[in-house]
């Protein structure tokens, strides 16, 4: 997959894509159903979306609310064998240009889209005054197609990233990625910490979690993806998101324990998949107490994960 950051001075090759448009936070299955119609058997499939999320330019303050980072949305994207990634910078002057100069000189002169799709509730353009009408009117005058996805409903109920939060924060990471179509995961590169799990026999490997939002603090079963250096695969594991009650942190980050591993993960990436909610955050009258509960939530996500 080739990953374009502008839509400007771009190779004849990588323009003519057949592009499915809109934010994809989480590339759930609705967005899964948009990718889907967006695929041409003349044409090269591709993605138009945005960096930063246009939530976070227009609110930088608001709580956290994305599901993934730009990192994890690529490599899920790489999955659907999506060819072309626009992602496109999110500004001020992205974000006032007009619906029909996005049309005009993004997509058309830009990227010279063969084929747009978009979720029948997408809009764009200043003041989000572009609706599918409007996209509708506009590929009729420069002569591209369009599809309109209807929204995905699933048991009945209106397919969403709200809903797929909801999940997450309520501990629920199996019903979040029934919605999602695949195990919500977290992605990052790791980092040093106070090396106290080293110090107890559980050395972890530390992500940070800003930006995102936070499903319920705890201890999870997981599946660890090392993406990067000599140890890539896929390890068991179980993992603490929270803020460590036990030391008197306050800023939340991701600690997993890779099970069977050995070697150090300091600067390579890892797709941490959350699996399982195993228990709260807690903290403990000693450390022994401390290592008698990492066992057990050691034992209990073995046998979680291995009835996957």
């Amino acid at each position: 997959m080739r990953r374009h950051y502008h839509w400007t001075k771009l190779a004849g090759d990588d323009r003519g894509a057949s592009v499915a448009m809109g934010n994809f936070d989480g590339v759930h299955l609705g967005h899964q159903a948009v990718i889907d119609l967006a695929r041409r058997d003349d044409a090269p499939l591709g993605i138009v979306t945005f960096e930063p999320h246009p939530r976070q330019f227009f609110a930088p303050d608001a709580p956290a609310f994305r599901l993934m980072n730009a990192e994890a949305r690529t490599h899920r994207l790489e999955k659907l064998d999506v060819a072309q990634l626009y992602e496109l910078p999110f500004d001020a002057t992205l974000s006032g240009m007009e619906a029909e100069d996005f049309v005009a000189d993004v997509l058309v002169e830009g990227l010279g889209v063969a084929h747009v799709t978009v979720g029948a509730d997408f809009c764009f353009g200043k003041g989000r005054k572009g609706t599918v009408a409007t996209l509708a009117e506009s590929a009729d005058r420069h002569g591209f197609g369009l599809t309109v996805a209807e929204l995905v409903s699933l048991d009945g109920e209106e397919l969403s990233s709200t809903a797929i939060r909801r999940a997450l924060s309520e501990g629920r990471p199996r019903d979040a990625a029934r919605m999602l179509g695949h195990w919500h995961r977290i992605e990052g590169e790791v980092l040093h910490g106070d090396k106290r799990g080293r110090d107890l026999g559980f050395p972890t490997a530390n992500m940070g979690v800003g930006g995102l939002h936070l499903p319920k603090l705890g201890v999870y079963a997981v599946k660890v993806d090392v993406l990067t250096g000599p140890h890539q695969g896929t390890y068991d594991g179980a993992a603490s998101l929270g803020v460590r009650p036990m030391f008197g942190e306050n800023q939340p980050n991701l600690e997993s324990f890779l099970f069977d591993f050995d070697g150090s993960l300091y600067g390579e990436h890892l797709s941490v998949a959350l699996i399982d909610y195993l228990r709260p955050e807690m903290k403990f009258d000693g450390l022994d107490a401390l290592i008698a509960q990492m066992d057990a939530d050691c034992a209990r996500a073995r046998k979680v994960l291995a009835a996957l």
